[in-house]
């Protein structure tokens, strides 16, 4: 087996034959063996339903399993063990990958024996418009500066299964930064790592994702949490003095640009503009000489001040 597809899914009833679909061209086209695993947490829908009967029908190999805890740190992590593949990779249900997608990946990936293969993707968001998530290029003398600072999704990476379980990587469960915690500190772990810069995924930003709500949810606060765990990771590899300014600006652009937007639309965001500025002089007390930051023009660098006041 050379590639195990993991597919998170919790009331994906409307998306996942899509996305199924997508994987299946793909793993056609590609003509690798390949196995499927749907980790159901708790849907009320039918996505067992459209599972199960995609995977009646499909030669290909699909297992259907049912993960007791919630969220889609929890759902990622009870996926691992079951899967068999000498990679895998982490398809959100309502997404969709290109045709081509696996036969690029895996054949890069093997011939460099690369731990993690990266890959561009297009973003759409819920209005339609889209724009591209470029891949980093490993050929660059800065690339694992960049990868630190880029803060891409689970799904943009197909990761080597052994090297993978050998450094008990987990997602940080109960949280909605879960990948957050750990993606951006996963090239601290290896140099074999390899990109495709072209767009083999499509990345849906749906109007219901837990990411984009409409009144105010406190797990728009995990993303404290999330940022702990990341500079605990940094601390403990020994790489905080290396990567401090990649770091900071990684903090900077996730309080002060990302979440704050968040909570300027709620009253309740006043605790989240608090909490970024002891975390930013608690880790980063220097964080307005940041060299990434002063590189952007002044109407990001003001509005990030404003921010930090929750302005």
């Amino acid at each position: 087996m050379l590639l195990s597809v993991i597919i998170p899914t919790y009331n994906a009833e409307k998306y996942l034959d899509r996305c199924l679909k997508s994987v299946f061209k793909a793993v056609a086209l590609s003509k690798v063996s390949a196995e499927v695993l749907v980790v159901d947490n708790g849907s009320t829908d039918n996505s067992i339903k459209v599972a199960k009967e995609f995977a009646s029908k499909s030669p290909l190999r699909i297992s259907v399993l049912q993960c007791p805890a919630k969220g889609a740190a929890a759902v990622r992590n009870f996926g691992v063990p079951y899967a068999k593949g000498e990679y895998i990779w982490f398809v959100d249900a309502d997404d969709e990958v290109s045709e081509n997608s696996i036969k690029l990946l895996m054949e890069k990936a093997r011939r460099a024996r690369a731990d993690i293969a990266m890959m561009g993707a297009k973003r759409i968001y819920a209005n339609g418009h889209s724009d591209y998530l470029s891949a980093i290029d490993p050929t660059k003398p800065d690339f694992k500066s960049r990868f630190v600072r880029y803060g891409a999704g689970p799904w943009q990476f197909i990761f080597k299964r052994s090297w993978w379980v050998s450094n008990d990587f987990r997602f940080k469960e109960g949280i909605i930064h879960e990948d957050m915690e750990m993606i951006s500190s996963l090239i601290l772990y290896t140099n074999k790592f390899v990109s495709i810069d072209k767009p083999l995924y499509t990345y849906y930003q749906n109007e219901d994702s837990v990411l984009h709500k409409k009144a105010w949810d406190p797990h728009y606060l995990d993303i404290f949490p999330a940022l702990t765990g990341l500079y605990n990771r940094f601390s403990k590899m020994g790489a905080l003095e290396e990567y401090h300014d990649e770091l900071e600006w990684f903090f900077i652009w996730n309080l002060l640009i990302d979440s704050a937007k968040d909570f300027k639309k709620f009253n309740e965001g006043k605790e989240g503009f608090k909490f970024s500025r002891e975390m930013l002089k608690k880790y980063f007390p220097k964080w307005r000489k940041n060299k990434f930051l002063r590189q952007k023009p002044l109407k990001l660098r003001l509005r990030v001040r404003l921010f930090f006041f929750g302005l």
